[in-house]
């Protein structure tokens, strides 16, 4: 369901407004060949006020990447764009606002359906399915600063020096990944 932004058509205003930037802004066709995948909160109407649209894409060849992102979106308000590496892995992420969201690129080489962000998007979803109960108080502690994850690991009450981690072993051990 989450693999192509068509879905937002048909969800909140939010939802609505933010397909409209993303098409606005040519992501899914001007990166396509990365498989553009927005994933968080806002596709799951976890989203509070502030929250960006995370777009995560399959990256290998990071320079390039780098490059492409540089030509399409630097014009955009608050761009910035920097190497890193997380979880040994390393990454391009840019990020700049346009037509009111912040943005987040995020390049990797890794395929979509086994990056962090996709997989706790998915671990979310089901459990705000499941215990539909679990959604407002993540958004409570959402409002309060907590990052999403770690909410969900409070509220769950997940074990766990990182609660990054913690969220998938959950996620594997109900079978929702």
């Amino acid at each position: 369901m989450f693999r192509n932004t068509n879905y937002l058509k048909m969800g909140n205003e939010k939802q609505k407004r933010a397909f409209a930037a993303i098409e606005s802004l040519g992501i899914m066709k001007q990166l396509s060949e990365y498989n553009p995948t927005l994933c968080g909160t806002l596709p799951i109407e976890m989203d509070i006020e502030g929250s960006d649209l995370d777009m995560i894409m399959e990256v290998y060849d990071l320079k390039r990447f780098e490059e492409e992102l540089n030509i399409f979106y630097r014009e955009n308000e608050n761009y910035r764009i920097k190497q890193l590496i997380i979880r040994e892995q390393p990454v391009v992420k840019a990020n700049f606002i346009f037509e009111g969201f912040e943005f987040e690129l995020f390049g990797q080489p890794r395929p979509i359906e086994s990056q962090y962000a996709y997989l706790h998007m998915l671990i979310e979803d089901a459990v705000i399915k499941e215990f539909p109960e679990v959604k407002a108080k993540v958004i409570s502690l959402k409002q309060q600063g907590f990052k999403t994850e770690p909410a969900f690991c409070q509220v769950l009450e997940l074990e766990g020096k990182d609660p990054y981690e913690s969220l998938l072993t959950f996620g594997r051990n109900m079978g929702y990944i």
